[in-house]
């Protein structure tokens, strides 16, 4: 067992600690794809959120130069910095929180429905017309031809509803229902953000750690060339060998191109999802390790879900809305009653009679016969509205029992995986160790040295798949039941 890691480190290592900018983090995953893990990386260790990944405060920024879209610094973050920053930066959830606050303002708006109204009012008037001043002469009324009449008048008026027909506390009970459904939108956001987020860091770290899986892919390739050119120089080889060592290192070369490729599709799509600025790259600082353990049974967890997922509650709080509305619907016809005081108060200048004032008081009952209709059939779309609601419902909770099972059966499926993919590269080492030494001798062929390191690439790149599907599963199942591990979500938005 010792002797297969030190090939491994020794010879397919080599290139990928040398020819990788990050010497460290390739020899951590070296020994990562055999199980030799250093130290893993404390649950508990925090560390401060990079300044430089705060994007410009602009959101109509709108780059011009190729120098503005340049990625000219690289950053390393964890996974918990990047669902830190993706949270607090995720233009979804931004927009959900708005909703949310939009709501509560809507609710506040219905809640004074219980209040009274107070208005007042204030009027000057001044009349000066031909026609007054004409009126008043033949009366024999008009003191001075040049007068005019001048006017101020006041009031003030408490208006109060004190029946609705039950339109004002239902369209309070539905804008209070309605608060709890945008809460719940941002905990599935947050949810949701959370799993992309996770996934697309998981895909950066595959596609870094395919990097060095291929970068030594090459290493054995050169080893075998190298091996075949000094045997035909032995006279022991021939040119064929040389040939088919050539076309497998060309293929190693091409297969390490497009890893590289994908890996800068994958550090561009974490940055996006994140919306970092325009000019920051990023790199994986977490070690590729399984990410924890599921102990729960299936059946358990799909209990969990109904109980946690924000969907069914969402729905449970429509079909309630659209109840409450019913009501709001069927109030048009209905009895409305309101009382009413007004005061009022009237000066007239150059009258010399003092300003003068008068208190009302009353009550009016408002009840509309008939209106075609209309109040009716507004309550029947809500009733249709209800059912709807009460349909989603049902098949939300289908959906939810089929993410959990396709999520617990994927994550069952890749743990069992790993300890195989584990085996299988440790069998590879040893099979390409005894095909080059076969090869070396003269009892063997460069086709098995060639067969024995794509049975070793394979084998590595099938151990990375197992750890990073396992991950990405757990991932999925924690989405799947949802606001785990804390349910504390809520404790930032009430």
């Amino acid at each position: 067992m010792v002797e297969f890691r030190q090939l491994l480190l020794s010879s397919a290592g080599a290139i990928l600690i040398l020819a990788s900018p990050n010497p460290a983090k390739a020899q951590s995953t070296i020994a990562e794809l055999l199980g030799e893990t250093s130290q893993p990386q404390s649950q508990n260790t925090i560390r401060a959120t990079p300044e430089n990944l705060t994007p410009n405060p602009n959101p109509l920024l709108f780059p011009t130069e190729p120098e503005e879209v340049q990625t000219s610094q690289t950053q390393a973050i964890t996974l918990k910095e990047a669902i830190e920053i993706g949270l607090r930066q995720n233009r979804d959830l931004e927009l959900a929180k708005l909703n949310l606050d939009r709501s509560r303002e809507v609710l506040a708006q219905a809640l004074s429905a219980r209040y009274p109204t107070l208005t007042t009012q204030f009027n000057f008037n001044r009349a000066d017309s031909a026609a007054q001043e004409r009126a008043l002469a033949i009366s024999q009324f008009l003191i001075d031809p040049d007068s005019v009449n001048t006017q101020i008048t006041g009031n003030l008026r408490l208006n109060y509803n004190i029946y609705t027909g039950g339109s004002r506390s239902a369209q309070i009970r539905a804008s209070q229902a309605q608060v709890r459904v945008n809460l719940l939108d941002v905990e599935r956001l947050t949810e949701q953000t959370t799993l992309d987020i996770s996934t697309d860091y998981y895909n950066l770290q595959n596609a870094s750690a395919q990097v060095g899986i291929e970068l030594a892919a090459v290493e054995e390739a050169q080893l075998s060339l190298r091996d075949a050119e000094l045997l035909e120089r032995a006279g022991l080889g021939t040119k064929f060998d040389v040939l088919r060592a050539q076309v497998d290192l060309a293929n190693a070369q091409q297969r390490l191109t497009l890893a590289r490729g994908n890996e800068r599709t994958a550090q561009r799509q974490l940055v996006e999802r994140l919306s970092l600025g325009q000019q920051v790259d990023l790199t994986t600082a977490d070690s590729i390790q399984v990410a924890g353990e599921w102990n729960r049974s299936l059946e358990e967890t799909i209990i969990l879900a109904y109980k946690n997922r924000a969907e069914l509650e969402q729905f449970l709080l429509q079909r309630k809305i659209d109840e409450e509305q019913q009501k709001v619907q069927l109030a048009a016809i209905r009895p409305q009653i309101s009382v009413f005081a007004q005061y009022d108060v009237l000066e007239q200048l150059a009258d010399n009679v003092s300003p003068t004032d008068g208190l009302t008081i009353g009550a009016q009952i408002q009840w509309t016969l008939f209106d075609g209709g209309a109040a009716r059939a507004g309550r029947n779309q809500e009733r249709v509205d209800v059912a709807i609601a009460e349909t989603q419902f049902a098949n939300q909770r289908n959906e939810i029992r089929f993410e959990v099972e396709q999520a617990y059966f994927n994550l069952d499926a890749n743990r069992k995986n790993i300890d195989t993919a584990k085996i299988a590269v440790e069998l590879a080492l040893e099979s390409l160790r005894l095909a080059r030494l076969r090869f070396q001798a003269g009892v063997g062929t460069q086709t098995d040295v060639i067969e024995a390191q794509t049975e070793l690439t394979t084998a590595r790149g099938n151990l990375l798949t197992s750890i990073i599907n396992y991950n990405q599963g757990l991932a999925a199942l924690q989405r799947a039941v949802s606001n785990l591990p804390d349910n504390r979500l809520f404790d930032q938005y009430r």
